[in-house]
């Protein structure tokens, strides 16, 4: 049986949580941030944890995560 290739985009974009979940990074916060309020700005800035519904694609994507 071969190996599988992990999705280096997906790697780069989440890490896997002790309780099995994944986090990820918020978007929105690149460019153009003189008319976003600082409390939107602040809100995105910690991680956040991926939809339940998004972590069995990415439990594929990342196999050996």
């Amino acid at each position: 049986m071969p190996k599988i290739k992990t999705n280096r985009g997906a790697a780069k974009r989440f890490s896997r949580t002790a309780a099995g979940g994944f986090k990820r990074n918020a978007s929105h916060r690149r460019h153009i941030l003189t008319k976003k309020a600082t409390k939107r700005k602040r809100h995105l800035r910690g991680p956040q944890v991926l939809h339940k519904s998004d972590v069995r694609a990415a439990r594929r994507m990342i196999p050996y995560c």
